[in-house]
């Protein structure tokens, strides 16, 4: 269980633009909001998306991201150390007092006058790399380790820096982020992983479907 609040020291949106040599077009680079902003049930008040195949949705609504990772981030990728501070990795919310390993899958949280739940890790996103304008930093990510988590919306509101992060409903302390991370980067996923996850309280639609059809895909009736 999470010994104490967390802490909201960041609140960022983004507008699509174009990102890398290539302008793909991204809302990866966001911008600090001052103030209190509302948080409907597909994010933050003006926060955009993209690819709508990846990035946003109902599960997807708010990406969190723990301030302490950018020291680890600083200290395996130090020739862009300079960049990586808070909001470098596209995050919507910075949060401090907790990591990967505080919070897991469909804990429930109170977050200004918002009522949120963790869905899903963020997975590594070539989008990383266009923003550093350095490929490597996709692998990376992986090598850090820190995922950082989305929210769904359960109950609109509004949020602020200062905000304080409280735990309010836990349904899995097993399935942390850092352990969902872990297990579905680091190889296939075995069956009885898959199993739990396809079931998962709160586990996002898309890897609740896609833990079902590699079982059944596994498993044929």
């Amino acid at each position: 269980m999470i010994a104490s609040p967390a802490r909201i020291v960041g609140v960022r949106i983004g507008a699509i633009s174009p990102l890398g040599p290539r302008g793909v077009p991204s809302a990866f680079m966001k911008s600090p909001v001052a103030g209190r902003i509302a948080v409907g049930l597909l994010g933050l008040d003006g926060d955009a998306q993209a690819d709508m195949r990846v990035h946003g949705g109902p599960d997807k609504a708010v990406y969190a991201y723990p301030a302490a990772a950018y020291a680890a981030w600083r200290a395996a990728v130090p020739r862009h150390a300079a960049r990586l501070i808070d909001g470098a990795m596209g995050e919507n919310l910075t949060i401090d007092g907790w990591g990967d390993a505080d919070v897991a899958i469909g804990d429930s949280v109170r977050i200004g006058s918002a009522t949120l739940q963790i869905s899903e890790p963020r997975m590594p996103c070539f989008k990383v790399g266009l923003a550093f304008g350095d490929p490597t930093m996709v692998r990376a990510f992986a090598n850090v380790g820190v995922s950082g988590w989305y929210y769904r919306v359960i109950e609109t509101g509004t949020i602020g820096i200062g905000d304080s992060a409280t735990l309010i409903d836990r349904t899995n302390p097993d399935w942390t982020i850092a352990r969902f991370f872990a297990t579905v980067t680091s190889g296939p996923i075995g069956n009885d992983d898959l199993a739990a996850i396809a079931t998962l309280d709160g586990v996002a639609v898309g890897w609740r479907a896609k833990a079902t059809r590699l079982l059944r895909r596994r498993r044929p009736a």
